[in-house]
């Protein structure tokens, strides 16, 4: 964890919020982690598990999959929960990212691949196209690779929404976040609660094939009838797969973690979503919204779907 503002501010920092011991992982490292991370640098391609500060990082690197981060590693941004540098991009793309993307893929043997990116406030379409290009130049390369994109929102454009489905993803993947109270603190003030609905809802709507998904972090503090209040709201919005995990603080500028969630809450709010008619819920401490057991679970899913006969 970065510390900042002085040994004194970052000491009272770790006091406050020493982790427990669910929270603990090992530190990365081995072959498939160091070729991984080699081959990335290589290409200049940014992962949101890097900038983020994931600490699943070592588990999914090691297992030879990341979620790569489109469009450069500047969000327009500035949520206070998150670790990704913010400022202005300007309007700069790296044309040659969709192929290198797909090149990346290609030599990795993946089968399942998770594409994100930075708010791109800057650019008319939010990133939209290049998104869809994104996905198209993998599928070129494999056609079998299953894609899931977790995009930001565009600023509730419907033309941008359906431009970014335009590549054929089988997933697609916009995060809520947080309960609605909290959105104002969490998130920048262009993001807000019914704007992530619509996404996601209009995304259903444009392509009803495909399978949404959503996530929410705790420990920001939430109430249960808050978390229960927002898994319903995604439910009715169409949306197929939800995942729950704990917010961790990057920095000390970041938000402070307000609660530390026991597993046995993940537990229970994993059971009360499956009840709520998800169709896949990930629930834990360590769960992100690009989880690698949720990954082989849709995968699974995907595929068993893709085979079944038609008409």
């Amino acid at each position: 964890m970065y510390l900042g503002g002085g040994a004194i501010l970052g000491a009272s920092m770790m006091a406050a919020e020493r982790k427990p011991e669910w929270l603990k992982v090992r530190p990365p490292g081995g072959d498939n982690f160091s070729h991984l991370k080699g081959l990335l640098r290589g290409l200049d391609l940014h992962t949101v598990c890097e900038e983020a500060h994931c600490p699943n990082v070592g588990e999914c690197w090691g297992g030879g999959t990341a979620t790569i981060m489109l469009l450069g590693d500047t969000c327009t941004r500035g949520c206070r929960f998150c670790a990704v540098t913010s400022g202005n991009p300007h309007g700069a793309v790296d044309p040659l990212e969709p192929i290198k993307v797909a090149n990346a893929i290609a030599d990795l043997e993946l089968t399942y691949v998770v594409l994100t990116s930075v708010d791109r406030d800057d650019l008319p379409d939010g990133g939209a196209a290049h998104f869809a290009q994104t996905v198209r130049s993998i599928k070129a390369v494999n056609p079998g690779i299953l894609v899931e994109t977790l995009v930001p929102d565009f600023r509730g454009d419907p033309e941008a929404i359906r431009t970014a489905l335009g590549g054929g993803q089988e997933v697609f993947d916009h995060n809520v976040e947080t309960v609605q109270r909290l959105q104002e603190t969490v998130r920048d003030r262009r993001a807000n609660y019914e704007q992530s609905l619509f996404v996601l809802r209009h995304a259903k709507a444009v392509r009803p094939d495909v399978y949404t998904k959503s996530s929410i972090m705790l420990g920001l503090g939430e109430t249960e009838t808050e978390v229960l209040e927002t898994l319903r709201d995604l439910r009715a919005a169409g949306v197929d797969i939800v995942t729950l995990g704990q917010y961790l603080r990057p920095s000390s500028w970041h938000l402070a973690v307000e609660a530390y969630v026991p597993p046995e809450t993940f537990d229970s709010y994993r059971q009360r979503a499956e009840e709520m008619g998800f169709l896949y819920v990930a629930a834990g401490p360590l769960v992100r919204s690009s989880y690698r057991a949720g990954e082989f679970f849709l995968e699974s899913m995907v595929r068993k779907k893709g085979a079944q006969p038609r008409g």
